[in-house]
């Protein structure tokens, strides 16, 4: 099994130093958003947890992850986090994407594992973007085949920049052959770090007024000022 396995923990350091979580940081199976009543509503209650150390669970998951792989998913977005959850439960469980898909049988295959495996090992803001529709899990899937910081600028540049599934595809695999997330997303008309924001008027009077007696760019003020408060 590859190290980067499902439940690892990975940090990055950004430019400002702060250490950033780019991988999950919840236990393996834990329906950490599916059980979010905030995100989920009332199906929050009915969320199931995959336990890859409890033989009766896994075999749950194992059942789970064969009617996903056969497409029972009707495009819910928390039933195909939970599939993603069964996937990665079971490649820990069985210790492999290959014996996972020989326990899953059907049409589980060890890239359809290995795919939504990943996307359970996303970081929690992103896993909470796809369960409220924002990204689609379809999306998710190629955002998790990018590695370390670019793949959270992938996930916001995703939402920011409204890119299309196909858009998000193309821009991670120019990412895994070597191309700059900025320059990537350059191909597709998308700014990295480009953000519309709405303000109070009073906070846009005086970042406007700020920044002409300053002479710099609005955004200037408003990264200091951010930068400052997520030290």
């Amino acid at each position: 099994m590859s190290d980067n396995r499902p439940g690892d923990r990975s940090h990055r350091r950004g430019e400002n130093g702060r250490s950033i979580p780019t991988d999950r940081e919840s236990p393996v199976g834990a329906p950490v958003i599916r059980g979010d009543e905030s995100v989920a509503g009332t199906r929050a209650r009915e969320a199931v947890q995959f336990d890859p150390d409890d033989p009766e669970s896994l075999a749950d998951a194992a059942e789970t992850v064969r009617q996903f792989a056969a497409g029972n998913t009707n495009d819910d977005h928390l039933y195909m986090l939970r599939g993603a959850a069964a996937c990665a439960a079971l490649v820990r469980g069985e210790g492999s994407y290959k014996a996972a898909a020989e326990r899953a049988g059907g049409d589980a295959t060890v890239s359809f594992i290995r795919k939504w495996a990943r996307v359970h090992d996303l970081p929690r803001s992103v896993r909470k973007q796809v369960a409220l529709g924002q990204i689609a899990p379809t999306a998710a899937k190629h955002i998790a085949r990018v590695g370390g910081e670019a793949r959270l600028l992938l996930a916001w540049a995703t939402l920011d920049g409204n890119l299309t599934v196909r858009d998000v595809r193309s821009v991670a695999s120019a990412i895994n052959d070597g191309t700059s997330i900025d320059q990537a997303l350059a191909e597709h008309d998308v700014t990295l770090g480009r953000l519309e924001l709405t303000l109070s008027p009073t906070t846009y009077r005086d970042l406007r007024r700020r920044a002409s007696i300053e002479g710099v760019d609005p955004g200037e003020i408003v990264t200091d000022a951010l930068e400052q408060y997520f030290e």
